[in-house]
């Protein structure tokens, strides 16, 4: 028999406790999943905040170059062209290039850079062409020797 101050865990509180942990594990569980939802949330509006912002800026970009006295500003600085009775001078550094002109454009740091990758149905015509030739067989087999003539002399050359 029990006696009622003994602390025994009755089946009541078993299934109270069993049942507590499930809902625990499971509430745990929606918890991290609304944490994780809710920085991919922050992060998107930053995301969308930094394209509103630097899609501003191109649209000041834009008007600005709706203005004509925009447009020949950039003409002399960035082409070094001059308007009709203006003389235009070039300061020549040291080392043979203008000084203050903008970069020459070069070309790729990378030779391999210009080569792309094969597309698909190339990749496809290489495996549909590949598929009628045997595999291994890159190399000739060795040809089997000849056997050498067998010369018996003739019975008239005997004699």
């Amino acid at each position: 028999m029990r006696t009622r101050g003994s602390r025994n865990l009755t089946g009541r509180a078993a299934v109270v406790l069993l049942v507590l942990g499930a809902l625990i594990v499971s509430y745990a569980q929606s918890l991290r999943v609304w944490f994780d939802q809710h920085q991919q949330i922050s992060a998107l509006q930053q995301e969308i905040q930094d394209r509103e912002k630097r899609v501003n800026q191109l649209d000041d970009e834009i008007a600005r170059w709706g203005d004509n006295a925009y447009v020949r500003a950039q003409a002399r600085q960035r082409l070094g062209w001059v308007m009709p009775g203006e003389v235009g001078y070039r300061v020549i550094g040291a080392d043979g290039k203008p000084v203050g002109a903008p970069p020459e454009p070069s070309g790729p740091v990378d030779p391999q850079a210009d080569q792309q990758d094969p597309t698909w149905y190339t990749k496809l015509w290489g495996s549909v062409d590949g598929a009628g030739k045997p595999a291994g067989q890159t190399t000739a087999p060795p040809a089997k020797p000849k056997p050498k003539p067998i010369l018996t002399p003739s019975p008239k050359a005997a004699r």
